[in-house]
């Protein structure tokens, strides 16, 4: 069950990313296994039950992140990542251009949200074309989202900015890739329970964001 997060999960990510070496983990390890790795998983257990009861139909698998970088990708940083991450997503070997509900720790903070890790310049295009045809679910979504405080678009953007059916949409045909999410500083219900009905509530609000995305990925793939 999961009891939040707490200051140990922080001083420790804070610690490897200034001691980024093997001796430093080795001495430390039993501190991430305890404050980082068990609760991120029991909180991945708690989101995946719940996503996976309420959205069947998405079919949903819980991956939590390694801490351990891949050697072969490290370009001169240390072994291993000052910030963890679960993510639920579909079943798929392309899943990093898929979207997938996700939740990160880091030493600033914490992020929750619903997008992609790397768009293909296919599903992007589908989108902005299908869009363009018919903008009114994208309209609603994004008057949807400008209702509300809490989430909000990201996403690298194009240099030269793409053509939009109307002025509230301009933000999202722009982007090479997105994500709508939150970025939070450490407070309260990171070390409770409460977290994980928090972003379980965050999770309802993206399902219709997430389910539009999907689709377009499913059609393309096919």
């Amino acid at each position: 069950m999961f009891t939040g997060f707490c200051d140990q999960t922080v001083d420790f990510l804070w610690q490897i990313r200034f001691n980024n070496e093997r001796p430093w983990f080795e001495a430390h390890k039993a501190d991430y296994l305890t404050y980082v790795l068990q609760p991120m998983r029991e909180l991945g257990a708690e989101l995946y039950d719940y996503m996976a009861e309420k959205y069947p139909q998405l079919w949903l698998n819980l991956h939590v992140s390694r801490i351990y970088r891949d050697a072969r990708r490290l370009f001169g940083r240390g072994p291993y990542k000052d910030h963890m991450w679960l993510s639920l997503r579909h079943e798929n070997e392309e899943w990093t251009s898929r979207p997938v509900f996700y939740f990160e720790i880091m030493p600033e903070g914490y992020s929750y949200g619903m997008g992609f890790y790397s768009a293909t310049p296919q599903v992007m295009e589908r989108f902005r074309r299908e869009t363009a045809e018919d903008p009114a679910p994208l309209e609603r979504l994004a008057r949807r989202l400008a209702r509300q405080k809490l989430f909000h678009l990201e996403g690298e953007e194009y240099a030269r900015k793409k053509p939009a059916p109307s002025k509230l949409l301009e933000p999202w045909m722009s982007r090479k890739s997105l994500t709508v999410c939150c970025d939070l500083p450490y407070d309260e219900a990171a070390f409770s329970p409460a977290l994980a009905e928090q972003v379980r509530q965050g999770f309802d609000f993206l399902a219709p964001y997430y389910a539009f995305f999907a689709r377009l990925c499913q059609d393309t793939e096919t």
